[in-house]
């Protein structure tokens, strides 16, 4: 009886062990450590020169895919509404770009270019509130978004303030203001924080006394921070084996970078049937142009640069993203 008890577990433990490895990376998990130079110092020891121009661009494109959606018209829910919702949505990226080698399942990590699919997912869930308190026409919301075929997890909040609202039965808009943030986490790498702020005007019909239409529209600025953990250039070796000793000098952080800021303009319309609302949003990030401006140097960092003296300009290109938001109005 011992010896088949220990065979089944065998049996179990094995699979197990081996799906928990398995699930360690995932596709679109980042490996950092391969945005580098790698170069002889004539010695015959390798030298790890970060490329931070690589690595902004990288958190660039990654903010706008993990930024906070709009996915909301001008008006507030009303002190006493509440929502429900499930979000999802698909962001373009420059797959080709030599930043994106540094996603887990990159057929060519070694390259000058990426091989990265065209877009990305996400999906998650969040809550929303009207409020009376501290002032009125307030209404905050909160949740979660995942990263499609990764371990990347980001928490959101924000907090909206309608400026005007409740006129539906004049010529005159709704306006409302809202900042949000969010913030990445299960990635041992890179901190990624996503600040943003919005204006968005919308206007309110009524359609047979049942149905109600809202379209929208909004400008949004991205201010995204990413901060660069410990990175270990070469995970397959181990330090601790003979031999290796001086593997882990070669361990290294990518300088914080100024701040990295994005536009969008938003359109969306949301759609509500007594408690039941659908809402459609389409956005379109501009090409990224801001710059990480380093004291006692004017020189750009260029592809394969050999120090991280120089200036790393944000190279990402423009992206879109369409998103939609099904749930209950409360």
């Amino acid at each position: 009886m011992l010896g088949r008890g220990v065979v089944l577990a065998c049996c179990f433990t094995v699979p197990l062990a081996h799906g928990a490895a398995v699930a360690l990376a995932d596709d679109n998990d980042l490996v950092l450590g391969r945005l580098t130079n790698r170069m002889d110092d004539g010695t015959g020891t390798t030298r790890i020169v970060p490329q931070n121009a690589e690595f902004r661009s990288l958190a660039s494109q990654l903010g706008v895919v993990l930024a906070p959606h709009l996915l909301t018209p001008a008006d507030t829910l009303g002190f006493g509404g509440f929502q429900l919702t499930l979000d999802y949505a698909t962001t373009t990226i420059d797959g080709d770009a030599s930043y994106w080698r540094a996603r887990e399942a990159e057929s060519d990590p070694g390259g000058t270019v990426g091989h990265a699919p065209g877009m990305l997912r996400t999906l998650g869930f969040f809550a929303r509130k009207g409020m009376w308190f501290p002032i009125p026409s307030f209404e905050v919301g909160a949740g979660a978004v995942h990263l499609v075929d990764s371990r990347i997890w980001t928490g959101q909040f924000y907090a909206k303030l309608a400026l005007v609202e409740g006129y539906h039965d004049l010529p005159l808009p709704s306006v409302a203001v809202r900042g949000a943030v969010s913030r990445m986490m299960s990635q041992r790498e890179l901190d990624l924080t996503v600040p943003s702020f919005d204006i968005t005007i919308s206007k309110h019909f009524g359609i047979g006394g049942t149905w109600r239409l809202d379209p929208y529209a909004g400008w949004n600025l991205l201010m995204i921070i990413p901060r660069s953990e410990v990175i270990d250039p070469t995970p397959h070796i181990d330090p601790l084996a003979p031999g290796n000793e001086d593997d882990s000098t070669q361990s290294f952080v990518f300088k914080d970078q100024d701040l990295i800021l994005r536009h969008r303009f938003i359109v969306g319309a949301k759609f509500q049937y007594y408690i039941l609302q659908l809402t459609v949003e389409a956005s379109f990030a501009l090409a990224g142009t801001s710059k990480d401006d380093r004291s006692g140097t004017s020189d750009v960092c260029m592809p394969q640069s050999t120090t991280t003296t120089c200036d790393a300009a944000d190279t990402a290109a423009a992206q879109r993203t369409l998103s939609v938001s099904a749930g209950v109005d409360f």
